[in-house]
């Protein structure tokens, strides 16, 4: 592990405990060239499915994606950075339950729109409405009128 500020590679490991979830270890870390502290976490890594793209290409699941995107959808709204991992921890435990090498790139838009609707309302609109490139603004109403049902 090299040190975010020298790059010296060798540290030690001052404090060690498991996070919130359970799942993550949480890592304090110094670094015995400039003797700063860092912070790492340790997951396991669990085997997800490559994602299939819309124009037929393979790629590795992106966590980093998942959440980039879910931030941008809750941008200004209540919605911490630790409910965000969690709601991208649900969607990656539903695609590793499936079990499946490959899964559609829609298939994992949409597990992210089921957990972002419980969510808030707001961020799921913005997700949805750049997920689901509405066509006009009917079908963008249609979709509004259809959350509002549900409320």
């Amino acid at each position: 592990m090299k040190c975010p500020f020298c790059g010296h590679g060798e540290n030690s490991v001052v404090d060690s405990r498991l996070g919130r979830d359970s799942v993550v270890i949480r890592r304090r870390r110094e670094c015995e060239a400039c003797k700063k502290r860092f912070t790492t976490y340790e997951r396991i890594e669990e085997l997800l499915p490559n994602v299939v793209k819309k124009d037929g290409r393979r790629e590795p699941f992106d966590r980093m994606k998942v959440i980039s995107g879910v931030k941008k959808a809750c941008e200004k709204r209540p919605v911490s950075l630790e409910t965000i991992e969690l709601l991208v921890d649900q969607v990656e435990h539903r695609l590793q339950e499936a079990g499946e090498a490959e899964v559609p790139s829609t298939r994992v838009g949409e597990e992210v729109m089921k957990q972002l609707v419980k969510l808030d309302q707001v961020a799921y609109v913005r997700f949805a409405s750049v997920y689901r490139q509405f066509k006009d603004i009917g079908e963008f109403m249609s979709e509004l009128e259809g959350l509002a049902g549900k409320a």
